[in-house]
């Protein structure tokens, strides 16, 4: 499976442009996006003017540090922005380099039309031949090719992609390597996959979560609640017969707001966006990743999720007279033009097993394609029906068979075969039973352990299957899922979704066929199969580059791992707060009112320094906490009181000690310097 090479936080070529971009975040347009660091750097401009302009009895090397560090703590707080957003230029770049070579060839009635793929618009028609990049994301309407994906998901091995069924969406910027095929543009310039890409690695149309909202709205209440508050002291001081500066006044409203999580919120949620893109996985939103993160419910296909995908047909079990030889005989013809794994295994046994020849069907034979209606396929051979499916749609193609001794002979046989953990496959020739095909599913190594771990997060895994309950629950069992809905229909996937919205859980599920598309729209994580079709691929909220159904656990795990990594730094910078209340509040007062020196629990070295320090910790504590903020907070699976706890113990605790010793190792350094 690939990946995107993870990038180091602090190289040159990351660093430099992060730096500039920090200072262009300081146009009011964009800063006011930040309520907080906007308050920030409006008091750093207003102390900046009062320093050419006012006189308050304070040094001017002093007024300047403050001024310094202040406009220090916004620049900190743009850069830490700026460095996440960065961390995706690169990837952009390429893609749009990408995006910029592709041209197309419009087919116009018999002719061919070139283009550039800019001037395609939606239901345009293109040819796409060998070598040629397809110029934008649609549907193969003509044709089978092979295409490779590298440019997008990183993986060099070529797919299929043809014209029907669920692997016909094909994506702008990926190239095929044999054959040609005719693709019908699903999309107009601007809104295909590679620009919402684009967009997405370089966070220019994130929008915020509403948990990210929510926390903003909180930390814009507590900024007015503090402005009024320190508004008041001048009052308090006049009382007490004394006169506090306003630059002073400034220096405690900055670092009683809270500063810390405000700079970095917006970090936060553009690296967990980040990381989902560097793990091949598309986020057409922050509020999906956010979803994934409170999931309570998460639906599985079966195959090619928990099983590995190909079942192979392991045993034949004749019904009603009928020998074993006329049993494969009869599996094989009606599996020759069936091009399923299944299909082919059901081949390779009766040939090697049961010796039967049969290399291709008799000319004029007439084969009956597999669909989800019927759940039946076949062939007929002149007046000769053949028929191979699922047991009950063959007793009910059936009339009155149902009713035979052999019809009950199958069920038991069938019933034997399911419980086995098999999938059992009936087969009829001319309305009469032969038997039955056991069809051996895979369960993936160490599947078990991972819906474990999804256990102790306290997520219910349902596995989504079309087999029969017998063979459902004896597979559930096996991989350790807690339910399963067996003979699953595409309505029975959205009415159970539904049900599971309505009980107030979030749901998660994954597909890649246009029949899973309204489930896919349902669901709350809707994650979608970038081989699927464009129909899945809109109905979700996700598309998963790499196609691999499993990575819905990593999903999970990965919007946990952004609310935790905010939960985590809120709680540091609350904590925070709180201590640096100790640093500066007694630090203003204790020459108005002495008694609150046994506040000064530091034992800072005068006010001027304890205020500097104050500022200056303030300032630093949000570089320092950027690496935290784009890695994640390291996310193991354990119930929601075990990691409260944890959490306070760790990111509590640690924001009410490090002010104290960074305050007071800062006020040495000061006091030492004599800066203050």
């Amino acid at each position: 499976m690939a990946r995107t090479a993870t990038k180091s936080l602090f190289t040159v070529d990351l660093l430099l442009p992060a730096i500039g971009d920090s200072f262009r975040k300081l146009d009011p347009r964009q800063l006011v996006r930040n309520p907080v660091m906007f308050v920030t750097a409006c008091v750093a401009l207003l102390l900046t003017v009062l320093l050419v302009v006012g006189h308050d009895g304070l040094s001017v090397g002093f007024k300047l540090q403050l001024i310094i560090w202040l406009w220090l703590t916004v620049l900190f707080g743009t850069f830490a922005e700026a460095i996440a957003e960065g961390r995706g230029k690169a990837q952009a770049a390429s893609l749009r380099a990408t995006k910029a070579e592709l041209t197309a060839n419009r087919v116009k009635g018999s002719a061919l039309e070139a283009v550039p793929a800019s001037a395609l618009r939606m239901d345009d028609v293109v040819l796409v031949r060998t070598g040629e990049l397809i110029p934008s994301d649609g549907e193969v309407v003509e044709g089978v090719a092979s295409v490779n994906e590298a440019a997008i998901t990183g993986e060099s091995a070529p797919v299929i992609r043809e014209a029907g069924g669920d692997r016909s969406a094909v994506t702008a910027g990926t190239r095929v390597i044999s054959d040609q095929i005719k693709v019908r543009v699903t999309v107009n310039p601007g809104q295909g996959f590679l620009d919402r890409m684009i967009a997405l690695v370089e966070g220019a149309e994130r929008q915020k979560t509403p948990n990210e909202i929510a926390l903003t709205i909180l930390l814009v209440g507590l900024t007015i609640i503090f402005l009024i508050a320190v508004a008041t002291i001048p009052s308090f001081a006049a009382y007490g017969g004394g006169a506090i500066p306003v630059t002073v006044l400034a220096a405690l409203l900055i670092t009683l707001i809270p500063t810390t999580i405000a700079a970095l919120l917006s970090a936060i949620g553009i690296a967990g966006m980040d990381r989902l893109v560097r793990f091949n996985v598309l986020a057409k939103s922050g509020r999906a990743v956010e979803a994934a993160g409170d999931i309570d419910t998460l639906l599985l296909d079966k195959t090619g999720t928990i099983t590995i995908g190909d079942r192979q047909a392991s045993e034949l079990r004749a019904v009603g007279g009928a020998t074993l030889a006329e049993l494969a005989e009869a599996a094989l013809l009606a599996s020759l033009a069936d091009e399923t794994p299944e299909g082919r295994s059901i081949v390779l046994l009766a040939r090697e097993r049961f010796n039967v020849r049969a290399n291709a069907l008799p000319e004029g034979a007439e084969v009956i394609a597999f669909t989800a209606q019927t759940r039946i396929s076949g062939v007929r051979l002149g007046t000769v029906l053949i028929q191979k499916g699922a047991v009950d749609s063959v007793l009910r193609a059936n009339p009155g068979v149902g009713e035979t001794p052999a019809a009950a002979e199958l069920r038991r046989a069938t019933d034997e075969i399911a419980r086995a953990g098999m999938t059992p496959l009936a087969v009829a020739k001319d309305g009469r039973l032969l038997g039955a095909i056991a069809l051996k599913d895979i369960v993936k190594a160490g599947i078990r352990e991972r819906f474990g771990e999804l256990r102790k997060m306290g997520i219910r895994t349902v596995m989504i299957t079309g087999d029969n309950p017998l063979t459902a629950a004896a597979i559930a069992a096996e991989a350790g899922v807690d339910d399963f809905l067996a003979q699953a229909t595409p309505e029975d996937k959205l009415a159970l979704i539904r049900s599971e919205q309505q009980g107030g859980k979030l749901v998660a599920m994954c597909g890649d066929g246009t029949n899973d598309a309204p489930a896919l729209a349902q669901a709350d994580v809707g994650v979608a199969m970038n081989t699927g079709t464009q129909a899945a691929r809109e109905a979700g909220n996700m598309v998963d580059l790499d196609s691999d159904p499993t990575k819905l656990i990593e999903v999970v795990g990965l919007g946990k791992q952004l609310l935790m990594t905010r939960g985590a730094l809120t709680t540091f910078s609350v904590a925070n707060d709180v201590a640096k209340y100790f640093a500066i509040i007694p630090a203003m007062f204790i020459v108005l009112y002495p008694g609150l020196a046994v506040l000064n629990v530091m034992r800072l070295g005068t006010p001027n320094s304890a205020i500097l320090s104050a500022i200056i910790f303030n300032a630093l504590i949000i570089p320092a906490l950027v690496p935290l903020a784009l890695k994640g907070v390291k996310y193991t699976p354990m119930g929601a009181g075990p990691l409260l706890r944890r959490n306070l113990a760790i990111y509590g605790l640690g924001g009410l000690i490090a002010p104290f010793v960074g305050i007071k190792l800062i006020d040495i350094a000061v006091t030492g310097l004599h800066l203050a």
